[in-house]
């Protein structure tokens, strides 16, 4: 019997569904998602796409998942009533933060309201100097006073985080085990087992989050698990994590944190890794699904990763480098500058008369207004609809019915309020969608002292292949590549991961003061804690595991570090001359000056465990299943004033091969629409990417 991995994702409008079997053939499914209970339409989905395939549940020996349940709790504020124990003094570190906003003469901006009440954050008594002397000793007597508080007044999740923890432990894990004997049914999460490193904010704000969040997330991973159960899908459930590789369940259920960016990053991952494959060179990924647009470089065959990332804030939409508006949360996340652009993004006049498009959006429920399932804001797809650019009937193979006359009706009524024509309109509402993914693409690239130009822009997500060649256009791009399945592309990047454990720990020193052997010191229980989880997750052969370290960075006197590899562990004195030396290079490559003269401070190490797979993660060649193929047709699309209306051949991804096609072409599937502009050529290559070039 043929095996198969089955790779989900969830987005704001749909579920994406991926099967691959061992010989790299390839189905799919797309379904409305379901947001009362987000596991019901991957439940409905998968069930459906195996027996329309014929495929067994008992074929499955993989089962990958990426999901925004952990931030959607975040962004609606939909966690559990949450407590906080921290240090006598430190009650109000949450409503102190940083001092910054990401609007400077903003007197009107304000910070989002902390997740613990004040009435929930509870001091101890107990303190551990900056050199982790335990000056005072944990009173239990007062903590089992708070436990009683805590019982009166049901709280269901606790976080804990005590200042200086990050040096010595002792007193933090005595309350942890203290309070997990005492209230068994309360879910306990401790800053020394997330993020043991300096910086008592963003540690308290981090183990916050996560124990807001956790009972949500728990549930959510017990439901879907009992969900593929009644299938008869058996196999373990892993989660991508934030930094792009997955993770079991259930540990994901008890560091949430870790899976805050979960869908997106594995859009990142899956086409690092087949450019890593192919060659193609530095790629620029634009991911445009039906609520947002992500983009994120990879560059030299690696994806940046930031130390942390703010959730919950809209202000920092687009700009890593904005910051002040969320919830801060210090875990490795996959560099990715996200905008309130996808396809359900509505198109509204706004206070000064002008058309805005997104950050709202319509969602899955009600939708566009072509669904007909209630929408009645016009959006980016009643726009593309309009434009030619889509099927006018249907979308995913016929399962999705498009009525265009109320889309029509409902871009003209936006049109008469401007004094435009619909045609007009809906050119309109293309371009400031592209004007706001623009601010994604450069947050990325120009913004970071990188020439867009020299990068492939990668287009994935339902709606990428249809704003793309625009797109690389205004950036003066020169090739665009979109892979199979694009549309469902997350879904199929799941697969492609690797089994990764992230370890921390503080080591807050300075670098000429620090030897080799004390790195080694501090290093080596680590890695051999690395080795012990993917030895439990059956990564039982030396050949199976892979350990590469780390060390967070900075000038003596910043704020921000940076993460720098160690060439080779153990470490010797050229290893910390290279280290050093990577330090500079990186901070020259983000900041755009280095400071050989300056002392580098360690901050943190970290240990990253991978599980390599026996079989390549990545098939050799993908062959989609074609049942759902388009049919050859044409139809009228507008490229502009420019160009105006063009009679388009409309054609299935088999109908192009590899000898380069001229535009306007529209290559129709089921997943995914992709538009080749008047001026651009396109073909298919080996691995079934459609490739875009300028003409």
């Amino acid at each position: 019997m043929t095996a198969f991995r089955l790779g989900v994702d969830i987005g704001g409008t749909f579920t994406d569904i991926v099967l691959v079997g061992e010989d790299g053939t390839l189905y799919s499914k797309k379904v409305l998602s379901t947001p009362d209970d987000y596991s019901r339409a991957i439940e409905e989905g998968v069930a459906a796409l195996l027996r329309e395939e014929g495929v067994a549940a008992s074929a499955i020996v993989e089962f990958a998942h990426g999901t925004t349940i952990a931030t959607n709790a975040i962004i609606e504020r939909k966690g559990v009533t949450v407590a906080l124990l921290t240090t006598k003094g430190f009650r109000d570190v949450l409503e102190i933060g940083r001092f910054r906003a990401p609007r400077l003469y903003d007197l009107s901006f304000r910070k989002p309201e902390p997740l613990v009440e004040r009435r929930l954050r509870f001091e101890v008594p107990e303190r551990v100097s900056g050199s982790g002397e335990i000056l005072k000793p944990i009173d239990l007597a007062a903590l089992d006073r708070i436990v009683e508080r805590l019982v009166a007044l049901g709280v269901r999740t606790v976080a804990i985080c005590f200042v200086n923890s990050y040096v010595n432990p002792a007193n933090e894990l005595a309350a942890l085990r203290h309070l997990r004997e005492r209230l068994p049914a309360v879910s306990v999460s401790a800053s020394v087992e997330l993020v043991p490193q300096i910086q008592e904010y963003e540690r308290t704000s981090t183990t916050v989050v996560n124990a807001y969040i956790r009972p949500v997330v728990e549930g959510y991973v017990t439901s879907l698990s009992r969900r593929m159960s009644r299938i008869g899908i058996k196999v373990p459930l892993l989660i991508m994590q934030s930094s792009g590789g997955v993770l079991p369940a259930a540990l994901a259920g008890a560091s949430p944190v870790y899976i805050i960016e979960s869908g997106p990053a594995a859009g990142v991952v899956g086409a690092q890794r087949i450019g890593q494959r192919f060659g193609l060179g530095d790629l620029m990924v634009l991911d445009m699904g039906g609520t947002t647009a992500k983009a994120a470089l990879i560059q030299d065959g690696e994806f940046g990763v930031m130390p942390e990332a703010e959730l919950g804030g809209t202000e920092n939409a687009g700009h890593r480098l904005i910051q002040g508006a969320g919830y801060v949360v210090q875990v490795p996340t996959i560099d990715i500058a996200e905008v309130g652009a996808g396809g359900g993004s509505i198109a509204e006049i706004d206070t000064g008369g002008g058309v805005k498009v997104g950050p709202r959006s319509a969602g899955a429920s009600p939708g566009p207004v072509c669904y007909d399932l209630g929408g009645v804001q016009p959006t980016v797809t009643d726009a593309n609809l309009l434009l030619g650019y889509l099927n006018p009937r249907v979308l995913v193979g016929g399962d999705l019915p498009l009525d265009f006359g109320k889309a029509e009706a409902a871009i003209a009524g936006l049109g008469r309020s401007l004094g435009q024509s619909t045609t007009d309109t809906a050119y309109g509402i293309h371009l400031i969608a592209n004007a706001n993914m623009m601010r994604a693409l450069r947050a990325v690239s120009s913004e970071r002292g990188r020439d867009p130009s020299q990068f492939t822009l990668v287009a994935i997500g339902g709606n990428g292949g249809v704003h793309a060649a625009a797109l690389a256009e205004t950036l003066g791009i020169g090739r665009v590549i979109v892979p199979p399945v694009a549309g469902l592309f997350s879904a199929l990047g799941l697969l492609f991961a690797d089994v990764e454990h992230q370890l921390i720990r503080a080591f807050y020193r300075a670098m000429r003061a620090t030897t080799a052997e004390a790195l080694n010191e501090a290093l080596a229980p680590m890695v051999e804690e690395a080795h012990a989880l993917l030895k439990s997750e059956g990564f039982a052969r030396p050949g199976q595991r892979r350990i590469e370290v780390y060390a967070n960075l900075r000038y003596a006197g910043q704020t921000w570090t940076l993460t720098v590899p160690f060439v080779r562990f153990p470490a010797d004195d050229q290893a910390m001359t290279a280290l050093a030396e990577g330090f500079h290079r990186t901070h020259d490559q983000n900041y755009g000056y280095r400071s050989d003269h300056e002392p580098i401070q360690f901050v943190a190490l970290k240990v990253l465990g991978r599980g390599v797979a026996d079989r390549p993660r990545l098939p050799e060649r993908v062959r989609e299943a074609t049942r759902r193929e388009a049919e050859r047709s044409g139809r009228k699309a507008y490229f502009g004033p420019g160009h105006g209306w063009l009679a388009t051949p409309v054609l299935p991804r088999p109908g192009l091969d590899e000898t380069a096609r001229p535009g306007p072409l529209i290559v129709e599937e089921y997943d995914c629409t992709t538009v080749v502009r008047p001026g651009w050529r396109a073909r298919r290559d080996s691995w079934n990417n459609i490739v875009i070039e300028r003409g």
